[in-house]
């Protein structure tokens, strides 16, 4: 028999599961884990069984949702259970369900027009989904400040640990704390809580597709929402709501941009399409539901689920709507109530007004107002869409180089979702053999990289003769992930002319500047832990830490960052002068301070680079 995929799991069961543990099994636990591996079977019923020798079988009776939400659900046959090893070890194994299971909808609408993804890191999803169907209130009550100072303490000791010692009992302590936040009213912390402990499990596995820099990006939003709750100043903000809340909208106008895939690390898959409103306003309208790759590719046609209007996705990314009694959330997303009303009308091409004066904005205010955005919503939304004109030079690496069109800066190029199965790789491989083809593109700025963007779709610039040819009924742009570029959309070379060559990248003022000292300081201890960033800046490593930083005026950072170092290596004594272990509260505090320091100073590099 083939191995069957584990059921996810929610984080309270598998957080009590851990709890219930003796700490002899608890030291035993990581290594059950691993050896779960491939050995889930499918068994009557629905369920799914994981044997331990001949006479130990773990069962999964997943509910409704697919999902394992009671501890009743997860039996084993030993004679310890519920409080063994093996139950916990398999829970530990599962994939982590989502936070809420019930997808957010219009609160005027019976059932919900659109499925969630989870939280996950850019460039995979279009956008996570805030958090309440309650108004956010002014500060956080007594109660939430103590389930957010249990937060902030579970999340210092995981950050103290790193990915080499953050196993399955420090993700079950943080999972519980989480729950308790939940449970609180604090669905924001919530989220970013489980976004860490997802990021500590793909780093252990090693996964191909994990990046430290967003494991180190989820621990500081962790710890810094945590660190305002905690301390009884935060607002609305900080709290967050558990569901969309859409308010009225009255009568709106809006135009299709582009469709984009969707995709999350847990299943989910979709499309979103981006639409352009009054006064440059984006909105946007998704259908996203499990499925995975195959759901995102065949969203892209599916039909829109809003208001009786009938269009596919499709056809709504090069047409528009007019909505009478709209419902509109705080992050433009449009919801499906009772009382909506959708009517199809004619679309704009990108060369038309209202959708030219979009491409027309400067780019270096555009680039600024998206990564502030960004930036505000704390890792609950990545940057809002950029629209320019560009010349491409040529491939580089793994990207493009081009420069913005009057003048404007030297860009790159990347791939804005790296699936194979997607057409976005492929498309901008093509683009990338036609040197000299000037585009219109839309895409987002990568807030990680200097001067960096990842487009959505891309089209003819007007009036250039050296620019797209696209069939007429793509209406003036091609969807990357969708639409598939051939050779004879692209302008024919001229006789005789020579192939051309990106030529120098230019400078890169984040690889450049020594702030990367700091960051990799600061990801040096999401990987190995505080042990690690004791080791790393000990001896004359510390005073080259500081020295190149001082010297291009990073004065605060060289502070901040041997603070970090000198915190970490601190090691109190009892009153007999044994070592003891150090608080993590101070080491957090001093990680956070460099990391937050660090987050502001490379946003102002990247905003620059756009110059």
């Amino acid at each position: 028999m083939s191995p069957e995929p584990l059921p996810p799991v929610a984080p309270e069961v598998l957080a009590e599961a851990v709890g219930q543990l003796t700490a002899r099994l608890r030291k035993k636990l990581d290594a059950a884990v691993a050896e779960c591996a491939g050995k889930a079977l499918a068994g009557s019923g629905g369920s799914v069984e994981v044997r331990f020798g001949e006479d130990t079988l773990v069962i999964l009776r997943p509910g409704p949702s697919g999902a394992v939400t009671e501890p009743g659900q997860a039996v084993c046959s030993c004679l310890l259970a519920p409080r063994c090893l093996h139950r916990a070890a398999v829970l530990g194994a599962a994939p982590l369900a989502d936070a809420d299971t019930v997808p957010p909808a219009d609160p005027a609408a019976p059932e919900p027009s659109e499925g969630t993804p989870p939280p996950v890191t850019a460039p995979v999803t279009a956008s996570s989904v805030p958090v309440t169907t309650e108004e956010a209130r002014p500060s956080p009550t007594p109660a939430q400040v103590d389930a957010a100072a249990g937060l902030w303490l579970a999340a210092a000791e995981a950050l103290a640990a790193g990915v080499t010692a953050g196993g399955t009992v420090v993700q079950a302590e943080l999972l519980r704390a989480a729950h308790s936040a939940r449970l609180a009213g604090l669905p924001r912390a919530e989220a970013a809580a489980l976004r860490v402990v997802r990021g500590l499990r793909t780093a252990r596995e090693r996964h191909r597709g994990q990046r430290l820099s967003d494991l180190t990006a989820a621990f500081r939003t962790l710890l810094a929402g945590a660190a305002a709750l905690a301390s009884g100043a935060a607002g609305a903000e900080e709290v967050g709501t558990a569901r969309r809340a859409y308010a009225e909208g009255g009568s709106l106008r809006v135009l299709g941009l582009c469709r984009e895939p969707v995709l999350s690390a847990t299943g989910y898959g979709g499309v979103t399409t981006h639409l352009l409103g009054p006064d440059d306003s984006l909105y946007t309208l998704s259908d996203v539901r499990p499925g995975g790759v195959s759901r995102a590719k065949g969203a892209g046609t599916a039909s829109v689920a809003l208001g009786g209007a009938v269009l596919d996705h499709a056809g709504l990314a090069r047409g528009g709507l007019l909505i009478a009694g709209a419902t509109v959330s705080a992050d433009g997303r449009l919801g499906a109530g009772r009382g909506v009303r959708a009517t199809p009308v004619r679309g704009a091409d990108w060369s038309q007004e209202p959708v030219a004066a979009f491409f027309a904005r400067p780019v270096r205010e555009a680039v600024a107002s998206s990564l502030d955005a960004a930036a505000a919503a704390r890792g609950d939304a990545g940057p809002a869409l950029l629209g320019c004109d560009v010349e491409v030079l040529g491939a580089a690496d793994d990207h493009l180089l081009a420069r913005v069109l009057d003048g404007g800066p030297l860009v790159r190029l990347r791939v804005a979702h790296p699936h194979p199965e997607l057409a976005h790789a492929e498309n901008l491989r093509r683009i990338g053999g036609f040197p000299g083809v000037v585009l219109r593109v839309l895409g987002r700025p990568d807030p990680d990289r200097a001067a960096t963007l990842r487009p959505l779709a891309v089209g003819p610039v007007p009036g250039a003769s050296s620019s797209l040819r696209l069939p007429e009924e793509w209406r003036g742009h091609a969807d990357l992930g969708y639409d598939r570029l051939q050779g004879d959309h692209f302008p024919r070379p001229e006789a005789g002319a020579a192939p051309g060559t990106p030529g120098p990248a230019g400078t890169d003022p984040l690889a450049d500047a020594p702030l990367w000292r700091v960051r990799r300081l600061l990801e040096t201890g999401v990987a190995g832990g505080r042990r690690a960033v004791a080791e790393a800046a000990r001896g004359a490593d510390r005073t080259a830490l500081g020295v190149p930083l001082r010297r291009a005026g990073l004065a605060g950072a060289a502070e901040l960052a041997e603070g970090l170092a000198a915190e970490a290596d601190r090691r109190p004594r009892d009153s007999f002068g044994r070592l003891v272990d150090a608080s993590p509260d101070a080491y957090a505090r001093a990680w956070l301070a460099s990391a937050v320091h660090l987050d502001a100073a490379e946003r102002a590099l990247v905003t620059a680079s756009w110059s």
